[in-house]
């Protein structure tokens, strides 16, 4: 099974779908998993009450592989950073950890999500993560708890930071991810977007990491690009027995 990061430069618009249209055409993988709030944009503040999406948007969408969206979507009254599983299964996961600090405003224009769940696809348990989620030990007691065979973190991380020509923000998202694949035994893929908006810039650098915490591949830094990457199923069943309690 092969599965696509799809790191894009979205416009601070709704209108991004023809975007992602072409680079789903880009790649014959099972799975492409696109950015955080790859519909919208991430600066999106006061626009969001009109440029949010609902659900029904997403159900009636087909692509012909399985397909990872962020989006903001509105529910019940409520505006929820999301990401979107398109695929045999439909499932959406908002956004729990929101952050209200520094550069960060979330928590002023978004509802938080209640729970992190894993669910079943055609690579197996899966879970979602979005971005700050993952700077949590709840999402780390998760994927050592539900030990998912693929877990899919999308962000919209800025650069900021540097010591001695690397980027510490960098530095701390390896250890949470490698983190994260050596505790469940399972593939993580990291999609985070590129490009400016409003004074941020977003450093890319999405890869895959396997069950022993190898990265497996690895984007650019602040271009546009898609990687791909074949899952070792057998990896991943090696990786669980050694992990297994009883």
């Amino acid at each position: 099974m092969k599965i696509a990061l799809a790191q894009i430069r979205p416009k601070l618009s709704p209108d991004n779908l023809d975007k992602h249209k072409s680079f789903i055409k880009k790649t014959d993988a099972d799975l492409i998993i696109f950015p955080e709030l790859s519909m919208n944009g991430y600066k999106i503040k006061d626009a969001l009450l009109e440029d949010a999406f609902a659900e029904e948007y997403f159900k009636n969408l087909a692509f012909d592989k399985d397909v990872v969206i962020g989006a903001a979507i509105k529910k019940n009254g409520k505006i929820f950073n999301s990401a979107i599983y398109l695929g045999d299964e439909f499932y959406i996961h908002n956004k729990v950890h929101l952050p209200t600090y520094g550069v960060f405003e979330e928590g002023r224009f978004f509802f938080r999500g209640s729970e992190f769940k894993a669910f079943n696809t055609k690579f197996g348990k899966t879970a979602m993560f979005i971005c700050e989620d993952v700077f949590s030990g709840e999402a780390i007691e998760f994927v050592s708890k539900q030990k998912p065979d693929l877990i899919v973190v999308i962000s919209a991380s800025p650069a900021r930071e540097f010591n001695n020509g690397e980027l510490l923000i960098e530095n701390q998202w390896d250890s949470l991810l490698k983190s994260m694949a050596i505790l469940s035994g399972g593939y993580v893929a990291f999609c985070n977007r590129v490009g400016f908006e409003d004074g941020l810039g977003f450093w890319g650098g999405s890869r895959v990491i396997n069950p022993k915490g190898e990265i497996e591949v690895k984007a650019s830094y602040f271009e546009e690009e898609i990687i791909e990457c074949e899952l070792n199923h057998k990896l991943t069943i090696t990786q669980k027995y050694f992990l297994r309690k009883d």
